[in-house]
């Protein structure tokens, strides 16, 4: 799993001083992972406003992302289900020893430490990708990142075809490479379908993100069609079929999805502010034109032009009662949160010198690794504690299934999580969670086997989803690309670190994963219960001045800072 393909939000308000730096005032943001956003907003891929585009077409745009999303951008972390796959064609099995052919063991040391480093690369290139992606999606718009998605995935496609045709071949490495950048080259964009529907944002980010999760599926439908086949619609067969995907993904591009990004919530508020300004019926030309007729005549044509963007405004966004319920139900929430704006207004760099930054950081970095590590080589750990190869391929089976699975049904409800519990608490839970994982996960037990999947498949989306939660109340969304994208970028440079870790499982420790698991799960729960205790004494002390915002008798809107843009006919 990627920390860029879980978000709370994909746009949100800053705390930031004002000129005179005495008081504070709330910025509307929109998210994006650019570790270095363009100053200038003609710096940026152009922009389109959806109410120019026909709700149909718009809807059609919506399901199309689904779709690719669900085939195509987290197909990588379905490694679990294809491993055995892998297993049976004898892939890097000319990496055993003599005595291992001889003993015709399932899968070598070598072979397995392999394998896993066929999945830590997808793993780290998926986290580390969003940073160009998000770069790349702020200059040149969403078409330019689809198109490069469906050169990538095809590229992924036939050079893992050519590696299992070609024995000599060794493409799988560079094969899941091209696979996991063709999918975050399809996934960070698709967020910005929520501006399509912005009513309806949270279910459509809910939604894509649901379409993630499920696309660790894909490799289980292959395997159980594998299987199905008695082994002949072979690999080599497959992914030569899936490059259908990256030729789907490109004539979307350039026939029905949108080339630009659409107009965010705070673009969209602007315009219904400039729209509501009367005196923009009356032009200075208007001194040019002689008759009053035609005078009138004109300034009423502007008039009535600018009521009706208002009316398509107002159905896109919602009238002004909807706005400001969204608008109080959000200052609600980030009242809730207890640390909102904490940092907010602070340089990256001064932000990364906090604890607030370190803690957090330590803290994801281990909890990634540990994740990943789990899900390469679940069958392998419970191969050894449950002495069995059936009982392990049976708890390996219901995680195929469980894990997109999983992923589905938690996304809507993580939302409402994050939402109604203040950060520390959320915290907490998640310490509850990762502690029991650690604990069931080291008992040799099948009762106990089955627990940790269904409990690992419900944290794994929430924890994900609360780090850029945690992220954008503490930090900021001004410095969110840099902070956020700091903290992906060393997670995923740890994690190769899990090549290490299988050597010493493997070689040291005779396969057996309890130690190491042990470890990391103490370590883990020790960072994360400390971490929520310091929360204390700085999230009281700070409490009054950013809450201050939302205490003042008459409630202030919330301030949209957005650069000028020329009005749109």
């Amino acid at each position: 799993m990627s920390l860029a393909q879980h978000v709370s939000s994909i746009e949100g308000v800053d705390l930031e001083p004002s000129a005179d730096s005495e008081s504070l005032h709330v910025v509307r943001r929109v998210l994006s992972y650019d570790a270095f956003p363009p100053s200038q907003i003609v710096d940026q891929a152009d922009h389109q406003a959806a109410y120019k585009v026909s709700t149909a077409r718009r809807a059609v745009q919506l399901v199309i992302t689904v779709i690719a999303c669900f085939l195509a951008s987290g197909i990588v972390f379905g490694f679990a289900a294809i491993k055995p796959v892998l297993i049976s064609e004898g892939v890097y099995r000319e990496l055993c020893t003599e005595d291992e052919l001889q003993q015709d063991v399932e899968v070598c040391k070598e072979q397995d430490i392999r394998l896993n480093l066929f999945f830590t690369i997808a793993s780290i290139t998926t986290n580390v990708s969003c940073l160009p992606v998000g770069a790349i999606l702020d200059r040149y718009g969403p078409r330019t990142c689809g198109i490069i998605s469906s050169l990538f995935l095809a590229i992924g496609s036939v050079l893992m075809s050519y590696a299992f045709a070609i024995p000599e071949f060794d493409g799988y490495l560079i094969a899941n490479f091209f696979l996991a950048l063709g999918g975050s080259f399809i996934f960070i964009p698709s967020f910005q379908m929520s501006n399509a529907f912005p009513k309806y944002s949270g279910t459509i980010v809910a939604l894509i993100t649901g379409s993630f999760d499920a696309s660790a599926a894909v490799f289980l439908f292959y395997r159980l069609a594998y299987e199905a086949t008695g082994h002949s619609f072979t690999p080599e067969r497959f992914f030569f079929l899936y490059t259908i995907i990256p030729i789907f993904i490109f004539l979307s591009q350039i026939a029905i999805l949108p080339p630009q990004m659409y107009d965010t919530v705070p673009v969209l508020e602007k315009k219904i502010e400039r729209a509501r300004d009367p005196s923009r019926d009356i032009h200075s030309s208007d001194e040019e034109i002689s008759s009053e007729d035609e005078l009138d005549r004109i300034r009423s044509w502007r008039s009535d032009r600018r009521k009706n963007k208002i009316r398509k405004l107002d159905n896109l966004l919602g009238d002004e009662g909807h706005r400001q319920e969204r608008a109080d139900r959000e200052e609600e929430r980030l009242a809730k949160s207890v640390v909102w704006g904490v940092l907010h207004g602070l340089p990256a760099h001064k932000q990364m010198l906090t604890p607030w930054f370190i803690l957090i950081t330590l803290l994801t970095v281990i909890q990634m690794l540990r994740m990943n590590y789990f899900i390469a080589t679940i069958r392998a750990q419970y191969e050894y504690m449950l002495d069995s190869e059936y009982l392990a391929a049976s708890i390996n089976h219901f995680f195929d299934v469980a894990l997109p699975v999983g992923g589905v049904i938690c996304t809507p409800f993580i939302g409402l999580f994050l939402d109604n519990l203040s950060v520390p608490t959320a915290l907490l839970v998640i310490v509850t969670l990762t502690t029991i994982i650690g604990v069931l996960n080291s008992l040799p037990f099948v009762w106990a086997g089955y627990m940790t999947v269904c409990l690992f498949v419900l944290l794994r989306p929430l924890y994900y989803s609360a780090m850029s939660d945690y992220a954008t109340k503490v930090f900021g969304f001004a410095t969110f690309g840099r902070v956020y994208g700091t903290i992906i970028c060393l997670s995923g440079l740890v994690n190769f670190s899990q090549y290490g870790i299988d050597a010493l499982t493997l070689e040291v420790l005779h396969g057996n994963p309890t130690p190491a698991l042990a470890t990391a799960g103490f370590l883990v729960g020790t960072v994360l219960v400390l971490f929520v205790r310091q929360q204390g004494k700085p999230v009281k002390s700070n409490k009054v001045p950013y809450l201050a915002v939302h205490s003042i008798p008459e409630r202030t809107p919330l301030i949209r800072r957005i650069t000028e843009v020329e009005e749109e006919v």
